[in-house]
């Protein structure tokens, strides 16, 4: 029978909306294999649990491991967590609800799981070796398709009694404004994720005010992506960087909002906007929250860019396991 002492491995696992990625890492964090699928749209939650465990058997045999040589497993699943049973609440891109996640898990490998938010995984990750390392309370907005955020506060993601917190991007930023994908109007992320950018920027580049764009990827959204947004500001149209400029400002309203709530010395902004355009991001983000916050807490926190981008997320859940299920963890 293998002892804790001999159990040296750790895996973190990440259910993105279009992909899932097992890696499994050493003591000291180094990545000794990882496996990736695409996740399958209108499969069954029972289908999708079955994909999740036979991606991370895939990367175990990848590492030449079974099960019982891993200490844990972290699952960073978007959507609401119950965190402390591990139940999946609701993932709507995939249409499943309900899901004993961890309790499927653990029972299929024989060893310990965690679950968590996809997005606190990354606030995780940053918080222990990325951008906010160091920091007592950090809180991290990442933009992308959609906006989600974190909260760590005192070595701990900050969570309700039974459902993950922090839905920055659903904190209103315009009064009426347009409907967000979660009812409501005038959420952060209706007006800032890169799906709202890349509609304002197609009916820009329509009128003419945007030719670069235009050329390049023309008025179809799933063309206009991050980096065709950094290019166009490159190639000179400026009617996109103001786009980009306002999308910031907002941002900057909802993180003093936050400010004001929790007082974090760190602001992690991450995300495929941000990786892509930390130069207009950062800056106007934090001038925009300084703007709005009360005098007490101007200049009291930084705003910096994510250091670890794509692999924040898989890396925070393995990191998230080992914090949650390691045996010297005290209660």
């Amino acid at each position: 029978m293998t002892s804790d002492n001999e159990l040296k491995y750790w895996m973190g696992f990440d259910l993105g909306g279009t992909k899932m990625l097992a890696q499994i890492y050493d003591d000291n964090w180094e990545v000794l294999a990882k496996e990736k699928k695409r996740t399958k749209p209108g499969t069954s939650a029972k289908q999708g649990v079955d994909r999740i465990i036979d991606t991370i058997q895939d990367a175990l045999k990848k590492a030449d491991l079974t099960p019982k040589q891993l200490k844990g497993i972290g699952i960073g699943c978007p959507g609401p967590i119950d965190m402390e049973k591990g139940i999946l609440l609701d993932l709507p891109n995939l249409g499943w609800e309900e899901v004993r996640l961890q309790e499927q898990v653990s029972k299929e490998l024989g060893c310990p799981v965690a679950i968590l938010n996809d997005v606190d995984a990354g606030t995780y990750a940053e918080y222990r070796v990325g951008a906010a390392k160091g920091t007592r309370t950090a809180i991290a907005v990442f933009a992308g398709t959609g906006i989600g955020g974190g909260c760590i506060y005192r070595g701990e993601i900050l969570r309700g009694s039974r459902i993950s917190a922090f839905e920055i991007g659903h904190i209103q930023v315009m009064s009426n404004g347009p409907r967000c994908g979660c009812g409501q109007r005038g959420c952060l992320e209706s007006v800032a994720s890169r799906l709202a950018i890349a509609a304002q920027a197609a009916r820009t580049a329509y009128r003419g005010d945007a030719p670069n764009l235009l050329d390049n990827s023309g008025v179809d959204l799933s063309k206009i992506r991050s980096g065709a947004l950094s290019s166009s500001i490159q190639k000179g149209d400026q009617a996109v960087e103001d786009i980009i400029s306002e999308a910031a400002r907002y941002i900057g309203i909802a993180v003093a909002s936050s400010v004001n709530l929790i007082g974090p010395e760190m602001v992690v902004l991450g995300g495929g906007l941000v990786e892509a355009m930390p130069e207009l991001f950062v800056p106007q983000v934090k001038r925009s929250a300084n703007k709005r916050v009360m005098p007490a807490y101007r200049d009291s926190f930084e705003v910096v860019a994510a250091k670890l981008e794509d692999d924040a997320g898989v890396l925070g859940a393995a990191l998230w396991a080992e914090h949650q299920l390691s045996p010297t963890k005290e209660d």
